[in-house]
């Protein structure tokens, strides 16, 4: 079932953006508090309003709510302050090292296929492995910027040669879901929304199951996958932190043997 969610405040004081997170998480005044370790009339002061938050305060309860970075920075600007974790482009001399760290992930992934996504699946890189797996897409679907849902799910993409679709698809959705919940990104329910219209059935990975594996036809033959998702430890930047590496590993020896062959 899709879970709906309250939309982000709009032109709020820190008050409002730190009691939409506080609900989002489920907490109460209490218990964020509590952790916190202030008192609960203090919270309910900043809250409200009556009180103003300092950076410091901001920074605690935003870790312990696991607020994305960019919306920190956000509350952080809402209460006056400066925002405390910059946003740089790949291109950027300061981010040579991480570049360097995200190609020779990918080169040393080779020969399975591996990528690198933002946070609304966009595809920023690739290595020549996914190669077959696009092979067929429809060219409007490859042309930048590529989503990878969209173009895993797509009617015209990779969709028509997944064997088992209505459960890659059940992940996909499933996966999105629980990414949305977590921030509440209006664009990420968008993408959500048009997945969900897309043809192919749903059906969830059995009780007891390891992983849910991509099936798929290549060549003639299918080709079996598992994926893992690779993210920055401790990012103190917003482009770092939205940046995550999936990574294709064949999931039987047949596959393993085709791509090696390759």
């Amino acid at each position: 079932m899709t879970t709906r969610l309250a939309d982000l405040p709009t032109r709020s004081g820190p008050g409002d953006l730190i009691r939409y997170w506080r609900a989002r998480r489920h907490l109460t005044q209490q218990q964020l508090a509590v952790e916190c370790r202030v008192s609960a009339r203090h919270l309910s002061f900043i809250e409200t309003g009556r009180s103003k938050p300092s950076p410091d305060m901001i920074i605690r309860v935003c870790e312990y709510l696991d607020v994305p970075l960019r919306h920190r920075n956000d509350i952080l600007l809402a209460a006056g302050y400066a925002p405390a974790y910059g946003e740089s482009s790949l291109e950027e001399p300061s981010m040579a090292q991480v570049s360097a760290a995200l190609i020779q992930l990918l080169d040393g992934h080779l020969p399975y296929p591996a990528l690198v996504v933002d946070r609304h699946w966009t595809m920023i890189d690739a290595n020549a492995g996914i190669d077959p797996l696009v092979a067929g897409c429809a060219p409007e679907l490859l042309e930048p910027p590529v989503n990878v849902l969209r173009l895993s799910l797509h009617p015209n993409g990779m969709a028509p040669r997944i064997r088992n679709l209505p459960q890659w698809r059940g992940h996909i959705l499933a996966r999105l879901e629980h990414q949305l919940r977590a921030t509440g990104d209006t664009q990420l329910a968008h993408l959500r929304d048009e997945l969900q219209d897309y043809p192919g059935g749903t059906d969830h990975a059995a009780p007891g199951s390891l992983v849910v594996p991509l099936r798929l036809e290549v060549g003639g033959r299918e080709l079996s996958f598992f994926s893992t998702t690779t993210i920055f430890g401790t990012p103190m930047d917003v482009t770092v932190a939205e940046l995550a590496i999936e990574s294709f590993f064949p999931a039987d020896e047949e596959t393993s043997r085709r791509l090696h062959a390759t």
